[in-house]
Formats: structure tokens, sequence, C-alpha cells
């Protein structure tokens, strides 16, 4: 027999924390922006571009329709419910405590990966700019500093997600114009190629193979729900930051994908998991791949620190309603205001970035994206058409 859900308060020490308001729409959209990473483009870019035959932009074409979507029914199910939890809160409250639950451990499977999958790539970009520098060292220093940045408090991530962006925007304006002068400086250019492809890979099958592989570069705008309790105003801030995270984050991955296979139109690499270093050298030289791989890393951790910012308030909620231990994941810091015990979890968790490949990350998070996503879609549908009547909000 189910056990009903405590409310948000039983079993909460009275001299425990409380989630702090104080983000506004803009600081949410950017924590969105900074969770996907403008530049996560170059993330999977060797891995999609073999796998769609070199037609990178046009699986971001499909996967952003997809996600706007799904996008939007996030926005709506975050103004019905403005609680911490995204997609396991809303499939509990309509579904149930059982089927929550499962979309609470689907929802985990990406969010516990996401950290390592930024820290992963933060050790080999860093390793192959510092060969001397041993990977797993690297992955160590950056698990500590996101850390500690998530503990001291959520206005210390939103003031560096700031300084995060800017980097990366000078580095996207930077790219775009080196690349296009180098691939408009060297005779003619096929400018449909990055859309049909380069003949390894025929039909649109592949293209939505690598489409599906690209979900995880939108894993951020969902994030944004997740911060519902530290909204000042959860119910109108919260949907309007999710539409403006993922628009954004989408027409950048699709500029950037296609200036990058107009500069450098072929899917052979010397490294497919850093096939982008090849794109870098193509556009720029030695200069732009150090500063892609500056810009890159910055990105990278701004995105583990939002990462672990959210699936520490997902334990947090799971754990404030008995789903997970109450007393290790409820746990609210009253001196910081952060569940401090879930992301001391989430960085232990996070060390499996020293022995698992980017591949098999790079699957498993697309997984568990797809079935937090799907569970949400059918949330608007049974909360809305079903439990409310209402078939103007579907």
């Amino acid at each position: 027999m189910t056990k009903p859900t405590q409310p948000a308060t039983a079993g909460v020490d009275a001299h425990q924390g409380h989630l702090k308001r104080a983000l506004g729409t803009p600081s949410l959209a950017l924590f969105g922006l900074v969770y996907m990473v403008p530049l996560t483009v170059f993330t999977t870019y060797g891995i999609v571009t073999e796998t769609s035959g070199g037609r990178l932009p046009l699986s971001y074409v499909v996967t952003l329709v997809a996600m706007v979507f799904t996008a939007l029914s996030y926005a709506r199910m975050s103004a019905a419910f403005p609680l911490a939890g995204s997609a396991y809160t809303y499939t509990q409250k309509s579904f149930g405590a059982p089927t929550g639950f499962l979309a609470g451990w689907s929802l985990l499977l990406d969010y516990l990966f996401l950290p390592m999958i930024n820290y992963l790539v933060i050790g080999i970009y860093l390793n192959a700019a510092l060969p001397a520098l041993p990977e797993w060292v690297i992955v160590l220093v950056a698990i500590g500093f996101v850390t500690v940045l998530n503990i001291v408090g959520i206005v210390s991530v939103a003031r560096a997600n700031f300084l995060i962006i800017a980097v990366q925007a000078i580095f996207i304006v930077t790219f775009v114009v080196l690349a296009l002068g180098e691939t408009f400086g060297g005779g003619s250019v096929d400018l449909a190629a990055p859309f049909t492809g380069d003949g390894t890979a025929t039909g649109l099958g592949p293209v939505l193979a690598g489409a599906a592989i690209l979900c995880l570069s939108f894993l951020g705008f969902d994030a944004v729900s997740t911060l519902s309790e530290e909204a000042k105003d959860p119910r109108r801030g919260v949907p309007r930051a999710i539409m403006i995270a993922t628009i954004s984050a989408g027409l950048i991955f699709i500029l950037l994908s296609y200036v990058a296979q107009l500069v450098y139109p072929s899917n052979e690499f010397a490294d497919v998991d850093s096939g982008s270093l090849d794109v870098m050298v193509a556009a720029g030289g030695q200069f732009l791949n150090n500063f892609f791989t500056a810009a890159y890393v910055a990105g990278a951790l701004g995105s583990a620190l939002t990462s672990q910012a959210s699936v520490a308030r997902i334990l947090y909620a799971m754990g404030r309603d008995g789903i997970l231990p109450r007393k290790l994941f409820g746990h609210i810091s009253p001196r910081f205001s952060t569940p401090v015990y879930a992301i001391l979890v989430v960085s232990v968790v996070s060390l499996l970035a020293i022995v698992i490949d980017l591949a098999t990350l790079a699957s498993l998070i697309s997984f568990g994206a797809l079935v937090a996503f799907s569970a949400v879609n059918l949330s608007v549908i049974k909360h809305f058409f079903v439990d409310l009547r209402d078939r103007s909000r579907v």
C-alpha cells in the first residue's frame, strides 16, 4: 500500500533552514542558459557529426522543435505547481506517488550524471592542452571548487553565471567572425552542405539518431523549474525563463554547428571525443584553439555548478517527501540556506567521472532526459485536460 505523501513541512526540524527567494526572471533564464552551456554544441560535436553524416545543424533543428513543445509543458506545470522537484513533483501531483517516484528516478539518472559529464569534458580538454596534468587531478579540483560554491548559496551561483556567460559570449563572437572569414576567404562555399550532409550517412534516420543524442544539450531549461522555491515570482518568472532559455540556446546551437561545419566540412577527427579542437584549428589556428579551451572549460564549470544545484534540490524535494531518507536529503542548512548534504552526495557520485567514458555517459543522460520529458508532457495532459477539464491549456 502506498504511503501518503507528507506535507512539505512534515518531519522538518524547527531549527532547520529554508530555501531563500532571491531569483528574478533574468537570473532564472541565465541559470538555464548556463546550465545548458552555449558551447555544449562542441561536447558531442564529433560523435553527432559522424552519426548524422555531417548534418549536425539539421539534427539540432529537429531537437529544438521537440524541446520547444516540452519546454511549454514544463512552463505550464511550473506555473501550476511552483515547487522544487521538477518532473518528479509534476508527475507525482498528476499521477500519484508511485509514478512520481519512477519519474524522479529517471530524472535523477540524467541529473546525477550531468555534473559528471561536465567534469569529464573539463578533464578531457584541459588534459589535451596540458598533457602533464592528469585528467583525474583536474576532475577532483573541479568537483571541489563547484561543491564549495554550491554550499555557500544560490546567490553565489547566480553571480558566477554572469561571468561565465560573458566569457562564452565573447568567444562565440570571435569564433563566428574568424570561421566565416576563413570559410569565405578560401574560394567557393556550399552553404547548404551542413543540412544536406557529406554523403557518409543518408536518409532521415541518422539525423533523428543524432537528434536523440542532442537532447542532453537542452538539459537546463527544465532545471529552471527546480528553483521554483527560490524564485521571487515562481508562477510567472519560472515559465518565462524556461522558454527564454530553451529558444535562445537552440538558436545558438544551430548557428554554431552550422558555422563549424562550414569551416570544417569533414567528419574525420584526430579524436572524435574532442573533435571540436580540429574545428578550432581550422577556423583560427592555435589562438582560437586555446581561447576555446578556456571558454569551454569555463562553460563546463558553469554547467557543473548549476546542474549540481538542480539535482541537489530534486534530492531535497524527494527527501522532504520521505521518498529518500529525510534526515539526509530533506535537510537545509540554517547558515547557507542550501541542501548541503544533498550537494555533498552529488559530489561523491560525480567522482565516477574519473572512470566512465563520454559516449556511454551521453547515452545514459539522453535516455533519462527523454523519460523525464515524456513524463512531464503526459502530466500536462492529465492535469489540465483530465483533472481540470481545461482544453485551452493543453
